[in-house]
């Protein structure tokens, strides 16, 4: 099997630091008004759905955003006890590069691109993001190097089925880009590597479900981007103070 290459903190840009950072600020925030409601982010996707049935999607129909051609749903099938559901993240065509037509799935104005799946406890917080084939969500098989370009055009900005889930989804892509950007690059890595068999088929063998897992958990991201950005911030005023002894040195 492929390995999978969890992104190293060095190779990230400034930009990103300050983004996924701004995006950590973000979760928290959602999980203190839902904590202080006692709610959670799972129990807000299913309030009012009536009983929870595998293989169903929560809330009924998805949730669009049309003006970001964002997309999501939550739901539960997979056979893992420390698992309660996970979400499927979704684009649309009108948020995809014009011009990038798929291999295999809904083409034209009926494109949509799976971009990750956040796997939930039973208590509503995120264990892993993972990527899966192309059958398990029907969607139109884009490459990774195009996939990517869009990340940050997923926003899920309104209120159904609640304003604190629809921002926490937001800010889990802002935070957590580097390893959906990985777990995108490696889908596509495994699939190449079964392309022996032809790629349509491989996209439709259903003995290859999920492609690769990344464990996650925000606290611990958080303390590894900060040490990450005071690392550098050290290294640039000792660079400014280098600079400025040999300024005076002259």
């Amino acid at each position: 099997m492929t390995e999978l290459q969890i992104p190293k903190l060095a190779s990230l840009s400034d930009s990103q630091l300050t983004a996924s950072l701004a995006a950590i600020a973000d979760i928290r925030e959602c999980y203190r008004v839902l904590e202080k409601g006692g709610l959670n982010v799972v129990g807000e996707v299913l309030k009012g759905q009536g009983p929870f049935y595998e293989m169903d999607h929560y809330p009924k129909e998805d949730v669009y955003d049309r003006d970001t051609a964002s997309q999501y749903y939550y739901h539960a099938h997979r056979e893992d006890h420390a698992e309660h559901g996970h979400f499927h993240l979704f684009l649309r065509n009108a948020a995809l590069p014009e011009g990038a037509e798929p291999v295999l799935g809904p083409a034209g104005e009926d494109r949509v691109a799976h971009l990750v799946a956040i796997s939930m406890d039973a208590w509503g917080y995120p264990t892993d993001l993972f990527s899966v084939n192309r059958w398990v969500t029907d969607e139109s098989w884009l490459p990774a190097e195009t996939v990517v370009t869009v990340l940050e055009e997923f926003a899920m900005d309104h209120a159904y089925p609640s304003w604190p889930v629809n921002r926490w989804l937001t800010a889990m892509v802002r935070c957590f880009r580097p390893q959906i950007e990985a777990l995108l690059y490696h889908r596509d890595e495994v699939i190449s590597k079964r392309q022996e068999k032809g790629l349509e088929q491989v996209l439709e063998d259903r003995s290859l479900e999920i492609t690769g897992t990344i464990p996650v958990d925000v606290e611990s991201w958080a303390d590894r981007l900060k040490a990450e950005q005071s690392r550098r911030n050290q290294g640039s005023r000792l660079e400014s103070t280098r600079d400025y002894e040999n300024i005076q040195g002259h």
